[in-house]
């Protein structure tokens, strides 16, 4: 293998997921050139045309390929092409597992979870989700809402799902009135997820234009955390960072093994994972769910002591004795009204607020979880991977390069 291989990544920049992806790898290629005290550790090809994010690969000659198998046309050019490669996509389209191609996507289920946990925070008595038609590559839409469902029902809720006919806003009149219509059967206040961020968008344009006000008649929240799509919005838009970086920042590292292995055998690459799945970073906070959606005062209570003091034990006995009521019966109320018990919401907030720690501040992790109620570093890892699957290290690795894009 070269010095400074030739890598093709071949993603569609014009999309905020591929590009959070190719931020990931540039940023593995940043550190390994640190590492090794060079210039540059690999040479990338990426064609920001997607129509042309294709080299001529009868004429290639390069070592390495991270591809999205979302698209058919990619899949099939690279699949056996003889040169380590390493997929990337939302865990659908046109993988397979038998190729031995290894593959890292996020964690659908889990994004769901997060996302209705949120909004149940909010004291949303009826949740929604806004997804995809169901398609070949739109398996991971479907799976997100499965997740938000049971996580609804688990509460105790109940939740609309709407996909609608139309993919895309080429048909944008047709869309939001398709959308509107929807909403406009759902009872409120109602906390809405869709399944990303330009869908989240969708649902907004839906409110204003049925006079809806968010987020107190409807909550919204997106997923991506793309930048240009939640800070531009109005409200501004809250929204799961999934990660994407941390997808890139994964696949370039398999994509390095796999090329150093065949490097030093001269010969195919080694056995690697064929999946990876990443964890998302969290849920970020903007105006389109900041509300407290409940009349039970002392619910409201409970929810903003909660939020002020998010890394103390929370005093129930206390807020529950301030309104001439038993613990018990606070205890009761919040979980009729949050769907979860004080402690439960108590853990979540925390672990919210942890991951914001890590991610946007500088403080050494012994300092995070001083800061955070932990006795010792040792104890907020396993706190956090209890949690979320996830160490602090890897959370911060994985989401402090997010916020260079910000």
């Amino acid at each position: 293998m070269p010095d400074v291989p030739l890598v093709a990544v071949i993603l569609d920049a014009a999309r905020a997921y591929d590009r959070l992806i190719i931020g990931g790898i540039a940023e593995y290629v940043r550190q390994r050139a640190e590492r090794r005290r060079s210039a540059a550790a690999w040479s990338l090809y990426v064609e920001e045309d997607p129509l042309q994010k294709l080299p001529n690969l009868r004429r290639w000659r390069g070592q390495g390929i991270i591809a999205n198998f979302d698209d058919r046309r990619v899949a099939r050019a690279v699949s056996g092409i003889g040169v380590p490669v390493v997929g990337v996509g939302g865990g659908y389209g046109w993988h397979s597992a038998a190729s031995g191609i290894p593959y890292i996507y996020s964690d659908n289920a889990m994004i769901g979870r997060l996302g209705a946990e949120h909004l149940l925070a909010c004291g949303m008595r009826t949740l929604a989700f806004y997804g995809y038609p169901a398609g070949p590559t739109t398996g991971w839409s479907q799976e997100r809402a499965k997740a938000f469902e049971a996580a609804a029902a688990a509460a105790g809720r109940p939740c609309r799902t709407f996909t609608g006919r139309h993919g895309d806003a080429r048909r944008w009149e047709e869309l939001q009135a398709e959308l509107a219509g929807w909403l406009r059967r759902l009872p409120q206040p109602v906390g809405v997820m869709a399944c990303n961020d330009p869908r989240a968008r969708h649902v907004l344009e839906a409110c204003q234009r049925l006079g809806y006000r968010v987020p107190h008649e409807v909550a919204v929240l997106g997923v991506d955390n793309d930048q240009l799509v939640c800070e531009l919005t109005c409200p501004p838009l809250s929204s799961v960072d999934q990660a994407a970086r941390r997808v890139g920042f994964e696949a370039a590292a398999v994509l390095d093994r796999l090329m150093r292995c065949r490097g030093a055998a001269g010969g195919p690459p080694g056995p690697a994972r064929t999946a990876v799945v990443v964890p998302p970073v969290g849920v970020v906070t903007r105006a389109s769910t900041d509300t407290l959606a409940t009349e039970d005062a002392v619910v409201v209570a409970m929810l903003q002591a909660l939020r002020e003091q998010p890394f103390r034990k929370p005093a129930a006995a206390a807020v529950a004795a301030r309104a001439g009521i038993s613990r018990l019966a606070l205890e009761q109320r919040f979980q009729a009204a949050v769907g979860r018990s004080v402690h439960g919401e108590f853990v979540r907030q925390r672990v919210q607020r942890l991951r914001g720690l890590i991610v946007d501040s500088e403080l050494p992790l012994k300092a995070v979880a001083a800061r955070a109620g932990f006795p010792s570093p040792q104890y907020m890892t396993t706190f956090l991977r209890r949690h979320t699957g996830i160490t602090p290290a890897r959370l911060r690795a994985a989401g402090r390069h997010t916020n260079s894009d910000r």
